[in-house]
């Protein structure tokens, strides 16, 4: 069975395409600037790589464009559009639907409730879903949503004290994202571990992150709340934040309400603190040359995920493994130092030389580390491919 897996942005197509056979990645492209006059493609199919600029009007045939280059007679590794059997979604918010379901009328419908916590993901998601069923019929679309491997979360991690009817009527609850990533962190660790009851804390940390806790393959806590744009500090949506600080805001600036929610869904988090960028690497290098704001959003993004580490260590009771993933995971080490710095007296510490070199899946922690530290490169996409198969199979 062969799964195509998509990634959508507001005016780009990123895909890989898989055999679930053996789980090998066949292809792997993308389209930038959708709708633009000059579309950039991209595609990599083993040794082969091409690029070319088009102009691609919308999502369908940003897909169609895809299955064209898949099917390519002299380098595509399809023979037909029609092996394909599905097209998996890392769909964000689906409000009362979650887990894994097919694309229809009524869940898109569901989905567009939630763009109002989900403003950067939820959108350009539905617009290409419903494109692409009215246009591609004959491809079944599957979506994978983020919250499901946070389902099994207790409700005390779940529920917040307010009024009890808001969780029922309003699904105001703690939701959790980032589910792809944690869900592959649960199952390489618990491989690298050799263990299927291992206590784990996932830090996907890049442009957005979340802190998860793990235990026996299972999501006991997430850092992320009823929004994205909730948990941890990010390159440029807030965090954690006080709601009765909004209408002091809104006084101070003559904002309205819309108005500052967008300015702390895209203007705040590690942008709004360092006024340099929203790039961690670009705030490290600010950091590093004395600029005491871009100092100071480092150290808050440090402080944010150290604050859930002890919390999830309280909630395990017992921690085996602290996973590094995400662009800001797998690639800064001074941050990894950083986070795990002084944790001694937890049984965690670094090798400091092993985790300056480290590239990709590695272990990082001393060899009298209690606690293993890893860094570990997720895989969203094969988890989407896997959830999709498992789906057309139960269906």
């Amino acid at each position: 069975m062969k799964i195509l897996v998509a990634n959508l942005g507001s005016t780009s197509f990123k895909y890989r395409l898989f055999d679930m056979e053996g789980e090998r990645q066949l292809a792997r492209g993308g389209i930038e600037r959708i709708g633009s006059p000059e579309s950039a493609c991209k595609v990599e199919m083993g040794e082969h790589r091409h690029e070319r600029t088009l102009h691609v009007p919308d999502h369908a045939e940003a897909v169609r464009q895809c299955l064209a280059q898949l099917t390519d007679p002299e380098h595509g590794c399809l023979g037909r559009a029609d092996e394909v059997a599905a097209i998996g979604f890392k769909a964000v918010h689906g409000g009362k639907y979650t887990g894994v379901r097919r694309v229809s009328t009524e869940l898109l419908d569901e989905m567009e409730k939630m763009n109002h916590l989900a403003p950067a993901h939820n959108p350009p998601y539905i617009a290409a879903m419903r494109q692409l069923n009215e246009q591609l019929p004959d491809i079944p679309l599957v979506a994978a949503f983020e919250t499901g491997f946070h389902e099994t979360i207790p409700d005390r991690n779940r529920y917040y004290a307010v009024p009890y009817e808001w969780a029922t009527e309003a699904l105001v609850r703690r939701w959790g994202f980032h589910g792809a990533s944690h869900r592959y962190i649960a199952g390489r660790t618990a491989e690298l571990l050799g263990r299927s009851d291992a206590r784990i804390i996932s830090c996907h940390l890049g442009g957005s992150s979340s802190i998860c806790a793990i235990r026996d393959g299972k999501s006991v806590a997430n850092s992320f709340g009823m929004s994205p744009q909730s948990g941890v500090p990010h390159n440029n949506r807030c965090g954690l934040f006080d709601p009765f600080a909004l209408p002091g805001i809104m006084r101070h600036t003559g904002k309205s309400l819309d108005e500052v929610l967008d300015m702390l869904a895209s203007q705040s988090g590690l942008l709004g603190l360092s006024g340099v960028g929203g790039d961690l690497r670009d705030v490290e290098r600010a950091a590093d040359e004395g600029n005491p704001r871009a100092r100071l959003a480092v150290d808050v993004l440090v402080t944010e995920v150290r604050h859930y580490l002890g919390a999830y260590l309280v909630e395990l009771g017992r921690l085996d493994a602290i996973v590094f993933t995400g662009g800001i995971g797998e690639n800064r080490p001074a941050f990894r130092e950083s986070v795990c710095r002084d944790l001694e007296g937890f049984g965690i510490r670094l090798d400091a030389a092993v985790n300056r070199d480290a590239t990709g899946e590695a272990k990082i922690s001393a060899a009298d580390s209690r606690v293993e530290v890893w860094i570990v490169p997720t895989n969203e996409e094969l988890i989407v491919a896997r959830q999709t198969e498992e789906f057309l199979k139960g269906t």
